[in-house]
């Protein structure tokens, strides 16, 4: 791709890989948040105990440990999906369920190839995501008030943030990931340090970063939906069953 732009016009031609980002995107927030809560409530010995930020941070630890168990193999049928979006590519799946029955079939090892990378990325990221978060809403939050009163705009600001937070950490993984994922059988022997050493090789450091505009672009507004979302959701849970 020549560009961000190239790329964003290429994508709506092609429209390979869509399936699963859409198949994964809700178990996957839905798993995270949980461990995100489970992490919480693991380091308070009341339920109305107020974590400091290194608990935060360790929360979202977990968070990402949860996740990596769907996102391992989500990652590899998207990006495998998504490479036939390229030009002059031999359209082998046709559509994502195509390409995660062929790779069930090679075995769970083979479908989990690449987790290591993924939580490499998504434990850092998902620390930085949360803790972010939570310290933009006490930042937010007008003296006297409670940060579960916060209005929907600063919600949705302190969400957008976390966004690119979480991307700043997870960008350079997230490369190294994709890479060894839709590489052949046996190309990197020694894992992601083969990676590693192959791109800044052959493109530089900076290519750990490749695509940050595009990526800065979708973080901010789609996470500033994701965490409104959350908020609205708890609050209707609360409400509705306020004792569970």
């Amino acid at each position: 791709y020549s560009g961000t732009f190239d790329c964003f016009r290429k994508t709506l031609v092609g429209e390979r890989g869509m399936a699963a980002r859409i198949i994964k995107v809700s178990p996957m927030f839905a798993v995270c948040f949980f461990g995100f809560g489970l992490g919480k409530r693991l380091q308070q010995r009341k339920p109305d105990d107020v974590l400091i930020y290194p608990q935060l941070f360790a929360a979202g630890m977990l968070s990402g440990v949860f996740t990596t168990a769907i996102m391992a193999p989500r990652e590899k049928i998207k990006c495998l999906c998504s490479l036939q979006s390229l030009e002059k590519c031999e359209t082998k799946y046709s559509r994502s369920l195509d390409c995660a029955w062929l790779y069930c079939e090679a075995g769970i090892c083979d479908m989990y190839k690449g987790t290591v990378l993924t939580l490499m990325r998504d434990v850092p990221a998902s620390r930085m995501y949360f803790m972010t978060y939570e310290w933009l809403k006490s930042i937010l939050t007008p003296e006297g008030k409670s940060v579960n009163d916060l209005s929907a705009p600063r919600i949705l600001f302190a969400g957008g943030l976390a966004g690119i937070f979480n991307w700043e950490v997870a960008i350079p993984p997230d490369m190294l990931t994709s890479h060894f994922q839709t590489a052949p059988p046996g190309k990197y022997p020694n894992g992601f340090r083969d990676v590693l050493r192959e791109l800044i090789r052959e493109e530089g450091a900076a290519s750990l970063y490749k695509g940050f505009t595009a990526v800065l672009i979708r973080a901010f507004p789609s996470n500033a939906a994701c965490f409104l979302g959350f908020e609205v959701a708890m609050k209707f849970l609360n409400w509705v069953a306020p004792g569970l």
